[in-house]
C-alpha cells in the first residue's frame, strides 16, 4: 500500500507549504516530483530509483581534507598537493576524480586496506571507496590512480 502524504495521515506533521516535518511508515511512500531532504533520512530494504542517483561535489584545489558529506570530490590541483580523509560510516561510498591536473594529488585515508596512499596524476584518474567498519577504505573501483 502506497502513502501519499497530502492524505494529511496523523502521523504526518505538515505546514501551510506541504514540507513534511517527521514520518514513520511501515508500508511505501510513492514521491513524485521532486522531493528535497534537509537532513538524514535513513531507509530499511531495497531503495528503487528510476532515475539516476546525483551526489553533492566538494571540490579542492589546494592541500586539505577530503570531505564525509559529499558523495562526489573532484580534485583541481595547481601542484602537488597531499589530501587526508578521516573515517567514514560503515557502507559509505566516496568517489574521488581529479578533474584538473596542476601537479600530482596524495591521498592518504586514516585506515584503509590494501594500499597506503592514493595518488591522481593526471586528469580524469578516480577512484570509487567504500568504507568498512574493519576494514577502513577499500579500493571498489580504479581508473588511472596509482594505489601504493
Amino acid at each position: 500500500m502506497a502513502i501519499n502524504i497530502e492524505d494529511n495521515l496523523p502521523n504526518i506533521q505538515q505546514n501551510g507549504l506541504n514540507t513534511l516535518k517527521a514520518a514513520t511508515f511501515g508500508s511505501t511512500v510513492d514521491v513524485t516530483g521532486a522531493a528535497t531532504f534537509a537532513s538524514t533520512v535513513g531507509f530499511t530494504g531495497a531503495i528503487t530509483a528510476t532515475g539516476g542517483l546525483i551526489g553533492g561535489v566538494q571540490t579542492l584545489a589546494a592541500a586539505g581534507a577530503v570531505n564525509l558529506t559529499t558523495l562526489v570530490t573532484r580534485v583541481d590541483s595547481a601542484g602537488a598537493i597531499a589530501l587526508t580523509l578521516a573515517d567514514g560510516t560503515n557502507g559509505q561510498i566516496k568517489v574521488i576524480v581529479m578533474g584538473t591536473d596542476g601537479g600530482d594529488a596524495t591521498l592518504t585515508p586514516t585506515t584503509k586496506t590494501g594500499y597506503s596512499t592514493i595518488t591522481f596524476n593526471d586528469a580524469g584518474d578516480g577512484v570509487v571507496l567504500v568504507f568498512i567498519t574493519t576494514k577502513g577504505w577499500i579500493v571498489a573501483g580504479n581508473n588511472g590512480a596509482t594505489l601504493a
